[in-house]
């Protein structure tokens, strides 16, 4: 389902509102539950065989919270399945525009939050994260703050995900912990909610949030409204649904000691950590897949639209030239280095082009050859810095390559030489779907078991993909 184009009533744009500060970017609730009726009538109409189905699970975006006013969970649990859902629930939210990860307004809010508990280093070592002003315990302070009328009469806060979970189990779905800890709200190592952090943000939060849960916990049974609207069997669980970082990390197939990187627009690396150390830069969230171990998560802003800017500078705008440049240097580049910000960066918070020869002297320019190799060589060296800060340890690694320059096996040669380990790529459309997918399994699997940990891929779909 595209927002803009299949639901055109919520006049969205990108499936949200850019409000008129420019900060803060929310999106109609309304519209995600349409889109889901949407999507089931779609595959209903197409034959699909709901009663096949044992299991499901789901991700969604990251940091987007639902607050349901009170009363909705009868209204939720009631729902006539002649109805689509969406129209038994257009009044059950207080907040009828969620705010999205994209929402940047709660700056204030964010320096409350650290000075409540002794400093920025100090929640990242609480939470995983320093204050981040997407992160739903900044964006449920702002809303208590400016509304707390709105506060008051909500009875649960959601996650995306623990959003569309409630929806198939008609009931509200606990929060797991691995999008949990992406909230500012989670103590990551005794997976409860901290005290200090929830008394920061708003009174009563630890009711309207629930107990958080394992992330393959089965929740229980499909609600009746979609046995009797679609022909889904009873006995279909729904697993704990994640975000979709998490869920990625699933769909990787990411073990212990690999790391993801994305090399698209922006630059992402899923790492599996078994002991971690939260920085100021970066993310450490619980493991969707093994709840006693960490995944980290490091984005960076100047990803391929970097390299894309000095392939047009350097290489007269084609791959070919860019890689036989990088072919043409030598690791180490001899000593010339160079770090590569068009835009503000992420990890870490700097901006500029700034370069250094074999002297460790600042210099304006390189030759072309060397600045392609330094631009190269520069970013994957930050990543492996960064990485380590977190309490990554390059030993036994393998990297998993996706995204757009994943496909230069230059490119490629350079991130093996920095880490000193072998490179594998994969296209790995919506891996965050088949991420869930093995989820479901996974969750089913440890339900019946009463394991935590469960390896759910046979060794021969461990096989297939990766190159």
């Amino acid at each position: 389902v595209h927002f803009d184009k299949d639901l055109p009533e919520f006049k969205t744009q990108g499936g949200v509102y850019i409000h008129s500060d420019r900060l803060t970017i929310t999106s109609p609730v309304l519209m995600w539950v349409k889109a889901l009726d949407l999507i089931l009538e779609k595959m209903k109409s197409l034959g699909f065989n709901f009663s096949q189905v044992r299991a499901l699970s789901g991700a969604g975006q990251q940091h987007g919270s639902v607050y349901w006013k009170k009363g909705s969970v009868q209204i939720l649990k009631n729902a006539s399945s002649k109805l689509p859902l969406h129209q038994s629930l257009k009044a059950c939210f207080s907040v009828s525009n969620s705010p999205i990860w994209m929402d940047s307004s709660t700056a204030s809010q964010c320096s409350a939050l650290e000075k409540a508990v002794g400093g920025a280093q100090h929640l990242a070592s609480i939470t995983g994260s320093r204050a981040y002003e997407r992160f739903t315990g900044n964006q449920i302070a702002k809303i208590y703050s400016q509304n707390p009328e709105v506060y008051m009469e909500t009875e649960r806060i959601s996650l995306v995900s623990s959003f569309a979970a409630s929806l198939f189990l008609g009931a509200y779905a606990p929060i797991d912990y691995s999008d949990g800890s992406g909230m500012n709200l989670l103590q990551i190592w005794k997976k409860v909610w901290s005290v200090s952090c929830l008394d920061a943000c708003a009174p009563g939060l630890e009711e309207k949030l629930g107990c958080p849960v394992p992330s393959h916990s089965v929740l229980g049974p499909i609600s009746p409204y979609y046995s009797q609207r679609y022909g889904f069997s009873p006995d279909c669980k729904i697993v704990a649904f994640t975000g979709d970082n998490p869920a990625s990390l699933a769909g990787m197939r990411l073990q212990e000691g690999d790391i993801a990187i994305s090399l698209g627009t922006s630059d992402t690396l899923f790492l599996w950590i078994q002991e971690p150390t939260p920085a100021l830069e970066g993310h450490i969230l619980c493991n969707p897949v093994d709840s006693q171990t960490y995944m980290a998560l490091l984005c960076f802003k100047n990803g391929s639209l970097m390299r894309e800017r000095i392939r047009d500078d350097c290489a007269s705008g084609s791959w070919d030239e860019f890689s036989k440049a990088l072919s043409s240097t030598v690791a180490g580049n001899n000593g010339n280095l160079g770090f590569y910000f068009d835009v503000m960066e992420i990890t870490p918070e700097a901006v500029g082009i700034h370069r250094f020869n074999g002297d460790n002297q600042k210099v304006s320019d390189f030759p072309k050859e060397v600045e392609i190799r330094a631009l190269i060589e520069g970013q994957f060296m930050a990543k492996r810095i960064h990485a380590e800060k977190l309490g990554y340890k390059v030993s036994k690694t393998r990297i998993l390559a996706t995204g757009g320059a994943s496909h230069n096996k230059k490119i490629l040669q350079v991130l093996s030489d920095v880490f000193n380990a072998p490179v594998y790529t994969i296209d790995t459309a919506n891996s965050a779907c088949l991420g869930s997918a093995y989820r479901a399994i996974h969750g089913k699997t440890a339900g019946l078991s009463g394991q935590t940990k469960q390896k759910v891929n046979s060794s021969k779909e461990d096989q297939r993909g990766w190159r």
